[in-house]
């Protein structure tokens, strides 16, 4: 499968409450550069980099894409997706890397806890999306060069990567339908 990714501004990053969370944890050791698309809305997507990256809370999980809430959508094999909550082990689920090429990988385990959450909101063009993540050093979003940025540290007018399909979505497949989520 291969896209265009845009960059994005965010507009605003504002703390949540605990909220359930979905850690995925997969049976491939993913390289550096490795992402998944999720999102909150039918038709945009964030890149949500893997866990390789060491830091000073935490030693690096090559195999883990972390956190996003129960809710969001991500995206798997034949243009398909699924609600992060029904994943579970031996599903396939995609990972990505910056020149677009995918790659099926299984699921571990879908550890689904309650965690401080964060919403994120950004803009493209005059439309305007967001995502709830985790509120953690560890879960980054992906910037136009490909490097991972915390959320943790992104602010207003900060710039990542995302996606925008030109279908909606309805029940996990692309449908010509307009559909407008906020």
């Amino acid at each position: 499968e291969k896209a265009n990714l845009d960059e994005v501004e965010i507009l605003e990053v504002k703390q949540l409450w605990l909220w359930f969370r979905c850690c995925i944890d997969t049976c491939s050791i993913l390289k550096s550069g490795q992402w998944m698309l999720v999102w909150d809305a039918s038709s945009w997507m964030f890149l949500v980099y893997n866990e390789n990256v060491e830091t000073p809370y935490c030693d690096a999980r090559p195999f883990r894409v972390n956190a996003w809430s129960v809710h969001a959508y991500i995206r798997c094999p034949n243009n398909k997706t699924k609600y992060l909550w029904e994943l579970e082990s031996w599903d396939e689920v995609l990972v990505f890397d910056e020149k677009w090429n995918s790659e099926v990988v299984i699921v571990g385990r879908n550890k689904i806890e309650k965690r401080p959450m964060m919403l994120i909101k950004a803009q493209k063009w005059d439309k305007i999306f967001s995502i709830i993540l985790q509120n953690a050093e560890t879960i980054r979003l992906t910037t136009k060069n490909g490097k991972p940025v915390s959320v943790t540290k992104l602010k207003k007018w900060d710039k990542v990567l995302g996606y925008v399909e030109e279908q909606a979505r309805h029940f996990w497949v692309q449908i010509e339908e307009t559909i407008n989520e906020k």
